[in-house]
């Protein structure tokens, strides 16, 4: 790595190969570090928005108080949502001249809907409207379930750009990337545009392999210890090889950094990144080569070891391995939208005590 040329492996990593990286989190001082360093998209969720506050309290606590005093109406989850939208057209407004240099291919903020309509397609798509209509960079989330897949296609003829959410494996990238194509086929046909539409699948590497770290803990299986660390890399690969192949106007995402293989591996791939702060910092002060290996095949002995153990692996890496129905009842899948359920409602937790605080605390 040459330290004069470049700012950082990752800003090398821009530079040289196709691979670009995203900044997993909406907060101004780590937007402003991950574009610096060649960062070309950003995240926002109510969990986010909930870390974001954190760090930055200072930035938004009056904002708070005027969204409360200008919504009289409003319940605690309206406020919340609102603060969701606010902050992420703020970091969508840093984003955009790199939205407008690049024809709307970058720069966008990636939003997501909310996680408990997972069952409810109409839900799902008509926020996911109302949030591609809060900037012009804005790509919207919606998770990969049964009914996630059917609002993927119909939010994609409606023209929003979508990040799809909650996916973990092969089926489900690959379901994403039919639904997207069904979406923006019907649009084309309506004689509706299509030129600047950018959507992305994301798979949750390190989800992947957090899960089969569950199962092997819960069910009492002996594997190699390192194998485990290399599922959710071995499904982003095999899912990119069927993508390249069918020529996918998507693009894949990977998410939830575990290790430096959830970044390494993918470089050189026609792919995104999507990393924290803490990762990004990590990353820039590594000694890891910034070279491509998005081809290199994960070891047969690995594949073949984690299929024969984990029933959970191989429906995750056969491209058949899950029907669109049972994404629902995946195990990544129940422990992430729990997940991202109950931190929901943690946030709005936040914004309660700003709307009735505390009378016993001064």
């Amino acid at each position: 790595m040459s330290t004069k040329k470049y700012k950082s492996p990752l800003h090398e990593m821009t530079q040289t190969t196709r691979t670009e990286y995203w900044n997993d989190s909406c907060a101004v001082s780590e937007l402003k570090y991950a574009i610096e360093h060649g960062a070309v998209g950003a995240t926002a969720n109510p969990v986010i928005v909930s870390y974001v506050l954190g760090i930055e309290m200072d930035l938004w606590k009056d904002h708070i108080n005027r969204l409360i005093n200008d919504m009289p109406d409003a319940d605690e989850e309206r406020i919340s949502w609102k603060l969701v939208e606010d902050m992420s057209a703020q970091g969508a407004k840093l984003l955009e001249p790199i939205f407008n240099e690049s024809g709307g291919k970058k720069g966008r903020l990636s939003i997501q809907t909310d996680p408990k309509n997972y069952r409810n397609p109409k839900a799902m798509v008509d926020q996911a409207v109302h949030f591609h209509n809060l900037a012009p960079n804005m790509i919207v989330k919606i998770p990969v379930t049964s009914a996630g897949v059917t609002a993927i296609e119909e939010a994609t003829y409606q023209g929003v750009v979508i990040n799809a959410t909650v996916s973990f494996s092969v089926p489900q990238a690959l379901a994403v990337g039919e639904a997207i194509e069904k979406g923006l086929q019907r649009r084309k046909a309506g004689g509706k545009d299509i030129s600047s539409m950018s959507p992305v699948c994301t798979i949750m590497v390190g989800r992947l392999d957090d899960w089969l770290k569950v199962v092997a803990n819960r069910d009492n299986i002996v594997t190699e210890p390192a194998y485990l660390e290399w599922a959710g890399v071995a499904a982003m690969k095999k899912a990119y090889e069927i993508y390249q192949e069918r020529g996918y106007t998507t693009r894949l995402l990977s998410a939830a950094t575990r290790n430096h293989m959830h970044w390494s591996e993918f470089i050189g791939g026609d792919v995104v990144v999507t990393m924290t702060n803490q990762w990004q910092r990590r990353f820039n002060a590594c000694d890891v080569e910034v070279k491509p290996r998005m081809d290199n095949p994960v070891a047969p002995a690995i594949i073949k070891e984690l299929s024969a153990k984990f029933a959970d692996f191989d429906r995750a890496y056969r491209p058949d391995g899950m029907t669109v129905e049972e994404f629902d009842t995946f195990g990544p899948t129940l422990r992430t939208l729990r997940g991202f359920i109950r931190g929901g409602g943690e946030f709005v937790g936040v914004i309660r005590d700003f709307m009735l605080p505390n009378p016993d605390v001064k």
